[in-house]
């Protein structure tokens, strides 16, 4: 298991970024408490990544953005990810209804890309 970065620990660009993620979060995820206890900077810039891109209004409201990386999450296998990313989605107003409905979608698109790869079908678009 990977060392987590205690807020004790946390100096410098590490004690910036969970105090930052405490503001935006309410917490500090293990996720980035693991990167930091390797190399802060690391952390600090996937900080920027994850508020320009789902943090930030833009195009996608958050529901759909966490439903997104739950699917994502899914298909890679994640169980971490997995979890954090459908509790993110029920705060952000997914269902329990909605929920189902994406890992049926995400089961028959991975059973359906394993047939058109197996079968080498030509996409016609």
């Amino acid at each position: 298991m990977s060392k987590l970065l205690t807020d004790n620990e946390a100096t410098g660009k590490a004690k910036e970024v969970f105090d930052e993620l405490r503001e935006k979060m309410g917490m500090v995820p293990n996720f980035f408490r693991a990167q930091a206890a390797v190399d802060p900077e690391w952390t600090a810039i996937n900080l920027s990544r994850w508020k320009h891109i789902m943090h930030n209004e833009r195009k996608l409201d958050r529901k759909t953005k966490e439903l997104i990386a739950l699917a994502v999450s899914l298909v890679n296998n994640c169980e971490y990810c997995s979890m954090a990313h459908e509790g993110a989605a029920k705060m952000a107003g997914a269902s329990d209804e909605e929920l189902n409905e994406l890992r049926q979608v995400v089961e028959l698109f991975q059973s359906f890309t394993v047939i058109a790869d197996s079968l080498n079908v030509p996409c016609e678009v």
